[in-house]
């Protein structure tokens, strides 16, 4: 398989806040992609270094169930994640040699819509009880998650580079 060529959405300068917080998200789910983007299955599994087990197909797989569980838990959303467990916690990043990326992909943006799904039409004010016993707000969350791509996006830079030379914001 060799990654699909990406579209990023530029967010808006000047929006209502929902509108903000999503527009971002998209952009950076876009972006991980996007740093996959036109890599072979051996290039999407290339390890940054040793003793890392960090990938890009990890990194998509990783935000395919970071996307679950936080947008899931707040709809209440009982389904064990994808690809990790308790037995095996780091499953998404370590278990990527026999993995099928163009599943892998297609899990990821199914996982990205059924959050959009989950969460159209509630309020940034709404929320859930956290594991911890904190009441999470929706808008905390679409915080969180553009963190934690932003995040993970700069890892994605660094592994592309390190693949082929490949730079870009």
């Amino acid at each position: 398989m060799i990654a699909p060529e990406v579209s990023r959405p530029e967010p808006p300068f000047q929006a209502g806040e929902r509108e903000m917080l999503e527009s971002w998200l998209d952009f950076h789910r876009s972006t991980l992609l996007w740093k996959c983007a036109g890599l072979d299955d051996t290039q999407l599994k290339q390890r940054a270094s040793a003793p890392s087990t960090l990938t890009l197909l990890g990194l998509v797989r990783h935000m395919t169930e970071v996307e679950h569980v936080w947008f899931g838990r707040f709809v209440g959303n009982q389904e064990p994640v994808p690809y990790s467990s308790e037995q095996r916690p780091e499953a998404d990043f370590e278990d990527v040699d026999d993995a099928d990326a163009a599943a892998d992909y297609a899990a990821f943006e199914r996982q990205c819509a059924r959050s959009r799904e989950w969460v159209a039409g509630r309020g940034l004010d709404e929320t859930f009880l956290g594991r911890r016993g904190h009441k999470i707000s929706l808008r905390w969350i679409y915080v969180h998650m553009i963190e934690e791509y932003a995040r993970h996006n700069g890892h994605a830079d660094m592994i592309r580079e390190a693949i082929d030379g490949t730079t870009g914001d």
